[in-house]
């Protein structure tokens, strides 16, 4: 399943959306949510979890947070994003 983030994380529930991912999971972080991608208790918690974890570039570089997100977030763009799309049967919004 392809989870994707567009709150920011102070504004959702991350405990729950790990509890509903599986291994082999994608989670995408885009809009607010790229703000995951920052050093600190939310990263460490998606970091420990048992999926893989991307960050739009586009919205990074519209909150000026390019450089300074986690090197273990991978930054992709919006053909990746469709390809995590096709690779995934279907697909959860938080």
């Amino acid at each position: 399943m392809l989870f994707t983030l567009s709150r920011s994380p102070a504004q959702c529930d991350l405990p729950t959306l790990l509890r509903q991912a599986s291994p082999g999971d994608a989670l995408l972080l885009l809009q607010d949510g790229v703000l995951a991608a920052l050093a600190g208790a939310h990263l460490d918690l998606l970091l420990a979890a048992p999926i893989s974890l991307y960050a739009l570039r586009n919205d990074l570089e519209a909150r000026g947070l390019s450089g300074h997100i986690s090197h273990k977030v991978t930054v992709i763009d919006y053909n990746h994003f469709v390809e995590l799309t096709t690779m995934h049967r279907s697909q959860m919004a938080w």
